[in-house]
C-alpha cells in the first residue's frame, strides 16, 4: 500500500477518501448523502453537468439522466457523517478525449477530473443549503495505491462494513460483537455500495462498475460469508490487520 502523490494510472486501483475540515461533519441529513450519491453517478463522466440547470430546472431524476460513459470505474463506496470512502479503477479509454478543458489525457487525468466536479458541486450545494463559509473539506482529496490482493480485499470489506461503527464504535479495534445484528444493520443503510452486492434493487446501483474488478464474490451468500470472515480474520490482531491498521491510522484512526 502507498499513499503519496501520484499520477493516476490506467488498470491501476485506488482507494480514495476525504473527510470534514477539523473532522466537521459534511453530511447533515438524508438530503445530504442523497445529494452526494447522485453526483458520484452524474459527475463520473466528461460532460459538463449542472445540477441545479442540467438536472433541477428540467424537472429530471437524477439517475435518468445521460451522464454517457464513466470516466473512472467505482468498486466500492460509502458516505460517513463527516468522511468518505470510494475504491475506484481506471478503465481503458482512448489516450485523450475532449472534455470540459480541451483535449485531456483521460488515463492521468481521470480520477481528479471526477473528484473535482463531485466535491466542487457539494460544497456550493453545502453553502448555500446551511450558509456556510471556509473549507468544508480538509483537503482535495487523499488517494492510497491499492498494490495488493491482499490490500484490495481488505479495503473492500473495510469500505462496505465502515457504516458499523454507527452501532458498534469499537468494531475496529475489538472486532464485531454481533454479526447477524451487523448484517441486519448494513441491509438498511443506503449510503454505501453493502446493499447491492446483496442484491437490493435500487437505483444507487448505477454508481458502481464492478466488470472492472475482481469477481471476489460470485454471489450474495459467498458475498456475505466472506466479507465477514476477512474482516473477522484481519481484525484486531492479525499480521494483515495490524498492518493496515499501522499504515492507516493517520487518517482512519481519526475519522473512521
Amino acid at each position: 500500500m502507498i499513499q503519496r502523490k501520484h499520477e493516476f494510472v490506467e488498470g491501476e486501483f485506488y482507494h480514495l477518501y476525504n473527510r470534514g475540515n477539523s473532522k466537521q461533519k459534511i453530511f447533515l441529513d438524508i438530503q445530504d448523502k442523497d445529494r452526494f450519491s447522485k453526483l458520484l453517478y452524474l459527475h463520473n463522466s466528461l460532460k459538463n453537468i449542472n445540477f441545479r440547470d442540467d438536472i433541477v430546472e428540467r424537472g429530471i431524476d437524477a439517475w435518468d439522466f445521460d451522464r454517457g460513459e464513466p470516466i473512472v470505474s467505482i468498486g466500492a463506496w460509502v458516505l460517513m457523517s463527516n468522511h468518505f470512502h470510494i475504491y475506484i479503477t481506471i478503465p481503458p479509454a482512448p489516450m485523450s478525449s475532449v472534455g470540459e478543458n480541451g483535449v485531456e489525457n483521460i488515463k492521468e487525468n481521470a480520477v481528479s477530473l471526477f473528484m473535482r466536479k463531485v466535491l466542487t458541486s457539494y460544497v456550493k450545494y453545502f453553502n448555500k443549503k446551511y450558509e456556510h463559509a471556509g473549507n468544508l473539506f480538509e483537503s482535495n482529496f487523499k488517494s492510497t495505491l491499492v498494490d495488493t490482493d491482499e490490500y484490495a480485499k481488505y479495503l473492500f470489506s473495510y469500505i462496505n462494513l465502515n457504516p458499523v461503527k454507527v452501532i458498534d464504535p469499537e468494531w475496529k479495534e475489538k472486532g464485531i460483537k454481533d454479526v447477524q445484528k451487523t448484517k441486519d444493520f448494513l441491509k438498511n443503510y443506503q449510503w454505501s455500495s453493502y446493499q447491492d452486492y446483496i442484491g437490493i434493487n435500487r437505483v444507487q446501483r448505477k454508481i458502481l462498475t464492478t466488470k472492472d474488478f475482481p469477481e471476489y464474490f460470485t454471489n450474495v451468500k459467498i458475498f456475505e460469508r466472506e466479507i465477514f470472515e476477512w474482516l473477522l480474520f484481519t481484525s484486531p490482531k492479525s499480521d494483515i490487520g495490524q498492518r493496515h491498521r499501522v499504515n492507516d491510522k493517520s487518517y482512519f484512526k481519526r475519522s473512521g
